[in-house]
C-alpha cells in the first residue's frame, strides 16, 4: 500500500531559494535605510576626548569619583537608585553606606569612609548590629586620622548600643592612652581582662597607662606646688615693691599684678623685676635714653641696692659705636629722669637705684625703669633743659 501523501504540507526550501530571500531582505534593508533623513550624531562623545569621557562611564571607570568631582548623569542615576529614601528602607540604607564606607577604608580614603558612615548612622535604622558597627568603623577611621578625640566619642556611643564590643573596648583603652586619660584607659583594660585574662597587647598597654598615671599624678603634685611657690613669690614681690615706697604706673598699694610689672620692650622680655633673696634687693630690667643719637640702652639687671655710677662704669667699659667723640664717659655724663608731672629731675650719680625710685613723682612704667643720658654741658644737654 502507498504512503498517503498531504497535498497541503510545506515542502522545505531549496537553497538556491533561501538565498534569493536573503537577498530580497537586505535588500529592503538597505531600501529603508537609505530612506531615512541624514542627520550628524551629536550625541557620541567626541573623538579627541573619548578615553576622558569612558573613564566616567560608571560601566568603564577605574576608580570611583572624588569629593567635588562632576558626576555622569547614569552614576547619578544609579546612586540615586542606591540611595533613595522612597525606594530603600532605612535599614537598607544604612548597609549600602556601610558597604560604601568600607570600600573607601579599604582603599585608606579615610575621610571619604568617615562621611559614608555618618552618613549611615543618620539612618537611625534601629539594628544594633549596624548601629554598633557603623560607629565602630567611624571610629577605626578617625583612629588612623590620629583623631583620637573622635575616635574615642564614637567608641563611647557603640558602647552604649553593644557595652562589650571587644573592638571597641580595645580602641578605646588606646585612645585614652593617647589623650593622656589613663584612669579611664585602665577601666577599659580591666573590662576586656574580665573574659580575657591572658591578652598580652591589653595586659601591655594596662601596664602603660598605670606608669603614665602616676608619672601624672607626680607631675601634677610638683606642678601644684611650683604655682603655689610662684604665687607665694608674686605675694612677696610686690609687698617689698609696696613696702620701698616704689610706685607703680596703674597700681597702687592694694591692686599691683604682674601684668604692671612685664617689660613692654622686646628687649627686656623674661627680665621682669625680681627679689634676689640671698640679697634681699630688687632687681630690675632698666632703659637708658640717649636723646642725641635717638637710641636707647638696655641693663637688664639693676640692683636697687647699686649706684647709678657703678652700672655707669659697666655700660661705658667700652666705647659705644655711635660715639665717635668719645664724650661718654661714666665721669662726663648726667642723668635724668622725667616726673609724672613732666618735670625733669638730675639724678645724683652716686645714688642707689632704689633711693631715685622712692623720689618724689617718680613712677615706674611698663615695670621698667628709664633714664636720660646725656654729655655734661653739650649742646643737646642744654637743648634738652630748655623743653
Amino acid at each position: 500500500m502507498e504512503p498517503e501523501i498531504n497535498p497541503s504540507a510545506k515542502q522545505p526550501m531549496t537553497d538556491e531559494e533561501r538565498l534569493k530571500l536573503a537577498k530580497k531582505l537586505d535588500d529592503e534593508l538597505d531600501e529603508y535605510i537609505n530612506s531615512l533623513p541624514k542627520t550628524k550624531y551629536e550625541d557620541g562623545w567626541p573623538e579627541d576626548r573619548w578615553e576622558e569621557e569612558m573613564d566616567k562611564h560608571p560601566f568603564f571607570m577605574k576608580e570611583a569619583p572624588k569629593l567635588g568631582d562632576e558626576l555622569h548623569p547614569l552614576y547619578e542615576g544609579l546612586q540615586k537608585l542606591k540611595y533613595d529614601p522612597d525606594e530603600n528602607e532605612p535599614q537598607e540604607l544604612a548597609i549600602s553606606y556601610k558597604d560604601d564606607g568600607n570600600f573607601n577604608f579599604k582603599h585608606k580614603n579615610y575621610r571619604l569612609a568617615i562621611v559614608a558612615y555618618t552618613e549611615g548612622i543618620k539612618q537611625k535604622c534601629g539594628d544594633s548590629e549596624i548601629d554598633s558597627s557603623l560607629l565602630n568603623n567611624r571610629a577605626a577611621a578617625h583612629w588612623f586620622l590620629q583623631n583620637y578625640r573622635s575616635c574615642l566619642r564614637d567608641c563611647e556611643l557603640a558602647l552604649k548600643i553593644k557595652p562589650n564590643y571587644e573592638k571597641v573596648l580595645n580602641r578605646a583603652a588606646n585612645c585614652c592612652y593617647h589623650l593622656a586619660r589613663y584612669d579611664k584607659g585602665i577601666e577599659y583594660c580591666d573590662n576586656i581582662l574580665e573574659s580575657d585574662k591572658t591578652n598580652k597587647d591589653i595586659l601591655n598597654l594596662r601596664k602603660k597607662c598605670v606608669n603614665a598615671l602616676k608619672l601624672k599624678e607626680r607631675n601634677d603634685r610638683k606642678r601644684d606646688a611650683d604655682n603655689k611657690k610662684a604665687n607665694q613669690s608674686v605675694k612677696d614681690l610686690i609687698a617689698e615693691i609696696v613696702s620701698r615706697g616704689y610706685k607703680i604706673e596703674g597700681g597702687g598699694k592694694d591692686n599691683i599684678d604682674l601684668s604692671k610689672l612685664e617689660p613692654c620692650f622686646p628687649e627686656l622680655a623674661n627680665q621682669r623685676v625680681y627679689l634676689n633673696r640671698e640679697t634681699n634687693c630688687l632687681v630690675w630690667p632698666v632703659v637708658l635714653v640717649y636723646p642725641e643719637y635717638k637710641i636707647m640702652d638696655y641693663i637688664k639687671e639693676f640692683a636697687d641696692e647699686d649706684s647709678f655710677i657703678e652700672q655707669l662704669h659697666i655700660v661705658f667699659e667700652t666705647y659705644p659705636e655711635w660715639d665717635r667723640a668719645k664724650a661718654y664717659r661714666p665721669d662726663n655724663v648726667n642723668i635724668y629722669f622725667e616726673t609724672i608731672n613732666q618735670n625733669i629731675v638730675k639724678v645724683d650719680n652716686e645714688k642707689t637705684l632704689g633711693y631715685v625710685l622712692k623720689t618724689q613723682g617718680y613712677v615706674i612704667k611698663g615695670g621698667t625703669p628709664n633714664f636720660i643720658v646725656l654729655v655734661k654741658n653739650s649742646d643737646a644737654e642744654k637743648a634738652f633743659l630748655r623743653r
